[in-house]
């Protein structure tokens, strides 16, 4: 039955929206737009995972609305790993997608350290658009409820402070 749930890019981006804010309810179109999919493309996935009996779907006229089934004997389980999850992997995405040449990006302390306190310290080397890096940071708070503290540096200027960011537990994703 897990298998079902990690196949896919579009099956973990409807697991982080939907298990993040299991009281959301979302229609498949609004749901295609937000992640600039095809509306038969995330139909499918979203049909597995209902019929799964991970997601509810319940028909309003025209408009089928789905939402984390939080009577599902899994829910609890995969909950808590969306919520350890959450954040990283769509941030770093976004950072890597848009910011610029980037040397390496780092986790740093308690998500590091694999503890979710709330608090996600991100370390971004290289040369990068820093209002990006903040809007970024602020979009991703927005959508997984945990504050994202942004550091932009130059290569030169880690260089120069290489030793202070590095003494902190660390995580270097690139």
């Amino acid at each position: 039955m897990l298998t079902q749930l990690f196949t896919s890019k579009t099956r973990i981006k409807l697991l982080l929206k939907l298990f993040l804010n299991p009281g959301v309810s979302c229609y498949l179109r609004e749901l295609a737009k937000e992640f600039a999919l095809s509306p038969n493309a995330l139909k499918e996935e979203l049909d597995s995972l209902s019929h799964a009996g991970y997601l509810e779907r319940e028909q309003n006229g025209r408009s089928a609305y789905f939402r984390a089934n939080t009577k599902h004997p899994f829910f609890p389980e995969i909950s808590s790993i969306v919520r350890k999850t959450i954040g990283i992997d769509q941030l770093l995405d976004e950072v890597i997608a848009s910011l610029g040449k980037l040397d390496a990006v780092y986790i740093l302390d308690d998500y590091a350290l694999g503890k979710d306190t709330g608090l996600i310290d991100l370390l971004v080397v290289g040369e990068v658009d820093r209002l990006r890096l903040d809007e970024l940071a602020r979009i991703t708070e927005s959508k997984i409820s945990r504050k994202v503290r942004p550091f932009a540096l130059t290569k030169k200027e880690f260089m120069t402070t290489k030793a202070v960011f590095l003494r902190r537990p660390h995580w270097r994703v690139i």
